[in-house]
């Protein structure tokens, strides 16, 4: 795990695809306590919203996300995406919504938002997702599922 942490400043762009994808491969197994979880997707959403390569910030997404299946992430961990999400491609978009409304967080709503009016219909439909994951996931917790 720390070697592909490293490797995630690797000067090579293939490298830190790589170093990405396997951190992804260990945070999908659900091997990792919830403090190693974290660690690793805070490094991979720095990465996201720092690289420069297109290539190696979708697989920080795209392993960050697999992280999802497990364990629920701190809105504090992903907030630094949405910085970046009003310039990101629709692509990175797409994962970077999906993050944020998988935080359950109702505080992830107003990064959510303005996506709701994007002109790809394929991010509305994503924020809207994430939207409704907050607010059912908020409905769960008070007992108004349904309602």
């Amino acid at each position: 795990m720390f070697e592909e942490l490293q490797a995630l400043t690797a000067p090579e762009p293939k490298r830190r695809d790589v170093a990405a994808a396997v951190l992804g491969d260990l945070l999908r197994n659900a091997a990792l306590d919830v403090s190693s979880t974290r660690l690793i997707v805070g490094r991979l959403v720095s990465l996201a919203v720092d690289d420069p390569v297109s290539m190696v910030r979708e697989s920080a997404l795209n392993s960050s996300s697999e992280a999802l299946d497990h364990h629920r992430l701190p809105l504090d961990i992903v907030r630094p995406l949405a910085a970046a999400m009003p310039t990101m491609e629709r692509e990175l978009l797409a994962h970077a919504l999906y993050i944020s409304g998988a935080t359950h967080d109702p505080r992830a709503r107003p990064l959510i938002e303005p996506f709701l009016v994007h002109p790809d219909a394929d991010v509305r439909e994503e924020a809207e997702r994430a939207a409704a994951e907050i607010i059912a996931a908020r409905d769960r917790r008070t007992g108004q599922a349904g309602q």
